[in-house]
């Protein structure tokens, strides 16, 4: 299958997680032997307008991240590309919109990829942006739901996780032992106090915690954890890399999601798959709950009173180190779904 993916800024411009997401499920399309064209502002130091970087082919539409030009270029290079199906970021929106002069040109269908961190522009352009493709993909029903409610139809929409590598999970042998695992950017989203009150209402029991994570919160989580006297207890280990923090995950009894906000969450689906009881306190702004509804090993809380409990309840549970219950989240199983959503547009497209 040609597949043409559509994202005025990469990775190389800007760091986010639906950008990380798009350029992987490129590569992995690549990977099953689909040939892929990215269409984006060139981020590559030679004069060519095309590189490859492993197996994927990306096409510069604009020498730089400017919206004018890149949608004005960008219906006519996905016309003479001539794709079997397009997938567009609305990041910005317009490149939605240009992209679906493209496929009028192209004849072929179009499906976006909508995260859930774009940045927020005029509604009406998100608005349009949602309206226009044959299809909407979202990691989660949080944000499923919020780009229904900017106008994409619903059936239309299709929820598709994030997926992690289940070898990597199976290969990596566990760190040291320790109750308890907290593991996100230490930013403003984070809310790691709400665990940190919680291991504090179990100061009278034995456990043990680690914090993954860095950011500009770290300074007073540290200062909070000491002024709760439980700093001797838990391990701020910093920004892990993968390996890393599955071997620290695979270590763990209970893992606990406590962040105010998530697109997806994938460091929990992380830890689940490495065997630990999830433990998520609901937030408004946060899919976590989702992936726990009908998980046996997890428990949801709302408050840091609930995570106290609930981290004393785990201990209903035994260790694990590898959960197969989330073999459906392999790189693998959740590529054949965005497939499986190509293949309906393409076999639902009419001529314009």
């Amino acid at each position: 299958m040609r597949v043409a993916l559509v994202t005025m800024k990469t990775g190389h411009y800007d760091d986010s997680d639906g950008r990380h997401r798009f350029e992987r499920v490129a590569r992995h399309l690549a990977g099953r032997g689909h040939d892929v064209t990215v269409f984006c502002a060139q981020w590559w130091d030679t004069f060519e307008d095309r590189v490859e970087r492993d197996g994927v082919a990306y096409r510069a539409v604009a020498e730089a991240p400017e919206v004018g030009s890149f949608t004005t270029r960008l219906p006519g290079l996905l016309a003479r590309e001539r794709p079997d199906v397009i997938h567009a970021r609305p990041d910005p929106p317009a490149a939605v919109q240009a992209a679906s002069v493209g496929r009028r040109l192209a004849r072929a269908p179009l499906v976006a990829e909508w995260y859930g961190d774009e940045p927020i522009e005029e509604a009406r352009l998100f608005e349009r942006a949602a309206a226009l493709p044959d299809a909407v993909v979202t990691p989660s029903e949080l944000v499923r739901t919020a780009v229904r409610e900017v106008g994409a139809a619903g059936e239309d929409t299709h929820v598709i996780p994030e997926s992690i590598d289940r070898s990597t999970i199976r290969s990596v042998e566990p760190a040291d032992e320790i109750d308890v695992v907290y593991s996100h950017r230490l930013d403003e989203t984070a809310n790691a106090g709400s665990l940190l009150l919680g291991l504090a209402e179990l100061r009278d029991r034995d456990w043990s915690a680690t914090i993954v994570g860095d950011g500009p919160q770290r300074g007073s989580y540290e200062r909070q954890a000491a002024d709760l006297r439980i700093d001797d207890r838990i391990t701020f280990a910093g920004a892990c890399d993968t390996e890393r923090r599955v071997a620290v995950y695979k270590g763990a009894h209970a893992f606990v999601q406590t962040a105010s906000r998530a697109s997806f969450a994938t460091e929990l689906l992380r830890g689940l798959a490495c065997g630990c009881v999830g433990i998520v306190e609901y937030q408004a702004e946060s899919s976590a709950h989702e992936l726990i509804r009908e998980h046996e090993r997890s428990f949801r809380v709302t408050d840091p009173q609930g995570v106290a409990e609930a981290i004393v309840d785990a201990g209903q549970f035994d260790r694990m180190t590898v959960d197969e219950d989330w073999r459906d989240y392999d790189h693998d199983a959740v590529l054949e779904q965005y497939l499986d959503v190509y293949r309906d547009v393409v076999d639902d497209y009419g001529l314009f």
